[in-house]
């Protein structure tokens, strides 16, 4: 049985992404579809490796980051992608909280304006 693969066309549709994203994670290396003459076709690699690249960028790593990662599998293994995995993961909760925190002043500082604007307006 032969592994199912997508085309260019399908692989956009299931990850919701544009052709000029999937062609550029192709040319910085994060992807490398099976070509048949001007076709493109994705396996299961390179649909697990997609996974692992939106799922990377919702948590907010660069791509470069990403890349450096999934090469990290390819030249060493699963243990020391591993490592690697973890630490960037409490490098970026570390950034979200802070950004959390932040983005937490800011509102409480609109709200207070706001309540200051209210109250004027009403008196």
């Amino acid at each position: 049985m032969t592994e199912p693969r997508l085309s260019f066309k399908e692989m956009c549709a299931r990850f919701d992404v544009t052709p000029r994203t999937l062609r550029y994670y192709e040319y910085i290396e994060l992807l490398a579809p099976e070509k048949e003459g001007r076709a493109r076709f994705y396996g299961p690699r390179e649909i697990a490796r997609m996974t692992l690249i939106l799922r990377g960028r919702r948590f907010g790593f660069s791509l470069e980051e990403i890349r450096q990662w999934l090469l990290i599998y390819q030249q060493k293994g699963t243990k020391p992608q591993l490592e690697a995995w973890i630490a960037m993961a409490d490098r970026q909760l570390e950034a979200l909280a802070a950004q959390k925190a932040e983005l937490e002043m800011t509102i409480d500082d609109l709200r207070a304006l706001r309540e200051t604007a209210s109250g004027e307006l009403n008196s």
